[in-house]
């Protein structure tokens, strides 16, 4: 090849360079890489901080807050575990309430008092009746008919005894928040039984107490 010809063909290889360089890297826009999700913004008492998150959020800044007004019960349950005394031996309970008015409610309930040589279990169903006031405390009456049901030891050879019931008294329902006080109940149980070598009806009292928790929810607002 001539050196014309070669120096016409290194020319044309130079006017064609941008063209081909465009053809196999056409001008495009760079996409940066998606940036990471950021974090939702922390709460208030989340872990960050060390402490729990609340459950209810609506009670994350005042937790002791209550609404003001009349303390409302009516399609309402409870349920109360409790810690007492039956007579001079200890007592657990278990209570649980339903309200379907503000001033009346059914309660359920069922105690155990281990004693050392015989142990008893006291079932109750109870009427609670209250008037709701404006404030933390709240007091309320109860009656309730129940079995009181007396296993002896193992040392006794005796079947268990069954006897009915009759408990009348009353507490206060302390709250704390909306649905969560506490819970302390005074009652005064009669048992019906008979003696042996004696007719008719014997009756025996025993002062019942216990103090506990009581979860409140609202079955339908």
């Amino acid at each position: 090849m001539s050196p014309r010809r070669l120096a016409a063909s290194a020319a044309l290889l130079v006017a064609l360079a941008p063209g081909v360089v465009r053809a196999q890297a056409p001008d495009s826009t760079v996409v940066a890489p998606p940036a990471p999700p950021v974090a939702p913004a922390a709460v208030a008492g989340d872990s960050q901080r060390g402490a729990p998150v609340a459950l209810v959020p609506e009670l994350a800044a005042h937790p002791y807050r209550l609404e003001p007004g009349v303390r409302p019960f009516r399609q309402r349950i409870s349920v109360s575990p409790g810690y007492g005394f039956l007579g001079t031996e200890r007592l657990f309970a278990l209570r649980a309430t339903y309200n379907p008015q503000a001033w009346l409610g059914y309660e359920a309930s069922l105690g155990h008092n281990p004693g050392q040589s015989v142990h008893a279990v006291l079932h109750t169903f109870s009427a609670i009746v209250r008037r709701p006031i404006p404030w933390r405390l709240q007091p309320y009456g109860a009656l309730g008919y129940g079995m009181f049901i007396v296993f002896p030891g193992q040392a006794l050879k005796a079947k268990p005894v069954t006897k009915n019931s009759l408990a009348v008294g009353g507490g206060i329902d302390f709250f704390i928040r909306g649905d969560l006080a506490i819970r302390a109940d005074l009652r005064h149980a009669t048992m019906f039984g008979k003696q042996r070598d004696r007719d008719g009806t014997v009756t025996y009292g025993y002062s019942q107490g216990t103090i506990g928790l009581a979860f409140y929810r609202t079955v339908r607002p």
